[in-house]
């Protein structure tokens, strides 16, 4: 290890110590969006859908743009019809951001069940060497399976809800994590 990379574990605890407040807000504020998610996850769903579609908007036409800036650059018709697509896929997502929702709940389920058999997969081949542990990575990838199917077999219901709470759920212990670790470095 170089001097400066030795060093960059005590910079990092002396700058996460003195910003601890600003940790301890940001967790307390994700907490809050992150219950508010789960208590109403039709909102949260619709509001992750249209945030998604101004994302793929705004980065479709600034891809517009930058390929017409550099349209010498090799990959052209590439890069135009990718940045084309972004701005078409955020377009649809603003104009029928409840069909946007039904779509993203699809894909959100197909990640559930393939990630579930990949993992399954993973514990299995590895049980060897995973000795006691292998058994915790089946059961993460059979919850995986057993969230794909409800939200799956929920369709088209559960794209009310199923997007807005995955993500509540996510913000709730996002926000948990950095008030933990602002306490934590409070106390140091």
């Amino acid at each position: 290890m170089t001097h400066d990379n030795a060093e960059l574990p005590t910079k990092m605890r002396d700058a996460v110590r003195e910003h601890w407040k600003a940790l301890l807000i940001e967790g307390i504020l994700l907490s809050i969006f992150g219950l508010a998610a789960i208590v109403v996850p039709p909102a949260a769903s619709l509001a992750v859908t249209i945030l998604l579609g101004w994302l793929f908007l705004i980065s479709g036409i600034a891809g517009l743009a930058l390929t017409f800036w550099a349209r010498e650059l090799p990959g052209f018709w590439w890069s135009l019809i990718s940045a084309a697509l972004a701005v078409l896929a955020g377009l649809i997502l603003l104009a029928q951001p409840a069909q946007g929702t039904l779509t993203l709940t699809i894909v959100v389920g197909a990640y559930f069940l393939a990630e579930g058999v990949a993992t399954i997969m993973y514990a299995l081949e590895h049980r060897r060497e995973l000795s006691g542990r292998w058994s915790w990575m089946l059961i993460a990838g059979l919850m995986d399976i057993l969230i794909a199917a409800i939200i799956i077999t929920g369709l088209p219901g559960s794209a009310l809800w199923a997007i807005g709470l995955l993500v509540g759920i996510n913000l709730l212990f996002g926000g948990a994590t950095l008030i933990g670790v602002a306490l934590a470095a409070r106390n140091a």
